[in-house]
């Protein structure tokens, strides 16, 4: 038989975490275990399992259950190979060495056992909207994957005063601090969803990753959640 298809052979590379291509991540489950987002999972060979993952503690559960901020998370465990997408969103990958990233809870993909996670508030957020902004804060030593909805563009917060779209900033830096931008009309907030009402500003020294899009996963997002699921149900333990 001939084909055209060699050109999607598996790739065999020998990380723990590998982009097959640039929407499609393969994860070697020999070599860790995973917490990935709930529903993520495409294909898999081998020995593999998955559960719930829990939100990992009483007192992150209350966070999940007052902030509403996240995903839903699986577990996924085993021998052999995952491959994990969502809605052919580009995948990003970034390995942290006793370091932390904030990330916005639906571009969060997937991450290995060497990281912890935390949410956190967006400084200045709750006295400007109805329960603030949050995020999540993922620190330690191993693979974190990343979704965005197109090719981002990386912005070196240092350079010049950084503002972005409170959907369209997906992660940024340890070394970066954020707030809300206030000069502009309080007016322009109320009765709004677009992020452009919303603007993040970026201080510091480091980065920040910002997609082309503030819509596609807003709106999955809201579907999850009249279904039952998305940010509403978050982490749920």
């Amino acid at each position: 038989m001939q084909t055209t298809l060699g050109q999607f052979n598996e790739t065999q590379s020998t990380d723990a975490f590998a982009l097959q291509n640039s929407k499609l991540l393969k994860v070697s489950l020999n070599q860790v275990t995973v917490q990935a987002k709930l529903g993520s999972m495409v294909a898999y060979q081998g020995d593999v399992t998955f559960e719930h993952a829990g939100s990992g503690g009483l007192g992150r559960m209350l966070k999940k259950a007052v902030t509403g901020e996240g995903t839903q998370l699986m577990k996924v465990t085993g021998s052999g190979e995952v491959f994990l997408a969502v809605q052919a969103q580009d995948i990003h990958l970034i390995y942290l060495e006793n370091d932390m990233i904030t990330v916005n809870g639906p571009n969060l993909l997937a991450f290995d056992t060497g990281i912890d996670w935390d949410i956190r508030r967006v400084e200045g957020a709750s006295s400007m909207m109805g329960g603030g902004l949050y995020n999540l804060a993922l620190k330690g030593t191993g693979w974190v994957a990343i979704l965005s909805d197109g090719p981002p563009v990386l912005l070196n917060v240092a350079a010049a005063p950084t503002f972005a779209d409170a959907q369209a900033a997906i992660t940024w830096s340890s070394g970066v601090s954020t707030g809300i931008r206030t000069d502009f009309k309080m007016k322009n907030l109320i009765g709004r969803g677009s992020g452009e009402t919303v603007q993040m500003s970026f201080q510091g020294q480091g980065w920040v990753l910002v997609q082309p899009s503030e819509g596609r996963i807003t709106a999955d997002v809201t579907q999850q959640s009249s279904s039952g699921g998305g940010l509403g149900s978050l982490l749920n333990g």
